[in-house]
């Protein structure tokens, strides 16, 4: 069996429920590519009473037909059942070969489950029968169902208002590896690379396991970048579109608000989106942004000092952010298309976005490092102004214990230098924020960065925590 990287507490979970007299119903949801498939196969060794995935874009006859036929070739005691006319006759039959099978733990894995629920199909109403009638009652059954739809996870199983509501005994939400686990994939795997290269690769992957594998050890962070985005049959370069289309039946709108997001780093609040998209200001734009914001392509974030209808939406995937910068509009004839702008100011800026990114997605080291893993925070970002010109700050970490860390990003090749004028700038920024915000609490700058702060007066002066990327790996 291949070894699982990271996972630890959903593998304990899983290892938990095989070895619990009771019955389990688990549902699994993240994005696609995420490894949700892989992590169950692995625990369970690919040892299932029943699996069967969903297909996309077939109607309910065929996902009847594939039950059918994996019923059959599974469970020999299924040879002589005709194909079901409807779900609630699938489930009787997948009931009655479970109970033919011998004692012990039974596993059933549905996977894909949103494609399984096909217009019109009474799937839900199925399934809901098939646990509440049956498998509730069996101490030996384990019922797990993933999706990479998560919105169709959480509102039709989760939070569902029928049957199903709170029949969900165990929820997983798998996330992108950490940098850390980054790291230790590329070990496992040969990968000679430094932190700074990870740090490039996961700027474009975002710790999706699937095109964390594509990386070939015999390149550089940036040569693998090249051939997996901008070559003919790069795996990247025509991902985009599968992406959303897999996930979504009405994909074109929801790509029409990624791309609106994408042309403002800071994000957008909802008035500003509804411009540029010319959506209706209703329930429709609010489903959309929800879907998009629980399978993990956008964030939502509040300003410090502001109320959450002032909140900004900003896209938090980093591949789809990546690809309608620099893929989409890349010519194929183009060769070297990444090495040859690797300095140019548009690849800098977004290097610097990128890194923020990165450093707001590991929130939970960037606390450890400051030593305040403990204590209770609040983090935002800010915007202010000195009645001249407008200022912000990316990351702004609110504090019970009566402090706040102003955190200054910054992605560089060397350590990273405060002259005279970025140290009159951020003067200029804490002192407008603690008049705008007119807080009592001690403020403490913070800087990130990948190597280092050069150590002369400004710094010195300026700069209570100094945190260099390796925290980000802890």
């Amino acid at each position: 069996m291949e070894k699982i990287v990271g996972r630890k507490e959903e593998i304990a979970l899983l290892n938990r429920l095989k070895q619990e007299q009771k019955p389990a119903f688990v549902a699994i949801y993240g994005r696609r590519r995420v490894g949700k498939t892989f992590l169950v196969k692995q625990v369970f060794d690919n040892d299932f009473s029943f699996y069967l995935t969903g297909t996309a874009n077939v109607n309910m006859r065929q996902q009847l037909s594939n039950f059918h036929a994996a019923l059959v070739r599974q469970i020999h005691s299924a040879e002589g059942f005709s194909p079901a006319s409807d779900w609630f006759v699938a489930f009787q039959q997948l009931i009655t070969a479970l109970e033919s099978l011998p004692k012990g733990k039974k596993v059933v894995f549905l996977d894909e489950l949103p494609w399984l629920d096909t217009a019109k199909s009474a799937f839900i109403p199925a399934l809901e029968y098939f646990w509440n009638s049956w498998a509730s009652t069996q101490n030996d059954l384990i019922l797990i169902v993933c999706g990479s739809a998560a919105s169709w996870m959480i509102k039709n199983l989760i939070n569902h208002r029928g049957g199903l509501h709170n029949r969900v005994t165990q929820r997983i939400q798998l996330d992108p590896f950490t940098l850390s686990e980054c790291e230790f994939f590329f070990k496992l795997r040969g990968n000679a690379f430094d932190r700074y290269q990870i740090i490039q690769l996961y700027m474009v992957t975002g710790g999706i396991p699937f095109y964390l594998e594509q990386v070939d050890k015999g390149f550089t962070a940036a040569q693998n970048i090249d051939r997996l985005c901008f070559t003919k049959n790069g795996m990247l370069r025509t991902e985009f579109g599968n992406l959303y289309a897999s996930l979504f039946k009405t994909a074109d709108k929801h790509v029409a608000i990624i791309e609106a997001l994408a042309e403002k780093n800071k994000g957008l609040r909802r008035e500003e989106l509804l411009q540029k998209t010319h959506f209706s200001n209703g329930g429709s734009l609010s489903r959309l942004l929800l879907e998009l914001e629980e399978s993990g392509f956008i964030r939502r974030y509040k300003t410090f000092g502001k109320t959450s209808r002032d909140s900004l939406y900003q896209v938090s995937d980093f591949y789809s952010l990546f690809y309608l910068k620099f893929i989409r509009n890349s010519d194929i004839a183009d060769q070297n298309s990444w090495l040859d702008r690797l300095d140019n100011p548009e690849v800098r800026s977004w290097s610097g976005y990128a890194f923020e990114q990165i450093c707001l997605a590991h929130l939970a080291q960037i606390k450890k490092a400051l030593g305040i893993s403990g204590v209770q925070i609040s983090a935002s970002a800010w915007q202010g102004s000195d009645g001249i010109s407008q200022t912000q700050i990316d990351l702004v970490i609110d504090r019970r214990d009566h402090a706040i860390n102003l955190c200054e990003m910054k992605f560089s090749l060397n350590s990273f230098l405060i002259d005279k004028a970025y140290s009159q700038e951020l003067r200029r920024k804490i002192g407008i924020f603690k008049a705008s915000t007119a807080t009592k609490k001690a403020i403490f700058l913070t800087m990130i960065t990948t190597f280092g702060l050069v150590q002369n007066e400004h710094a010195g002066s300026l700069v209570q925590k100094s945190l260099t990327m390796d925290v980000l790996f802890d």
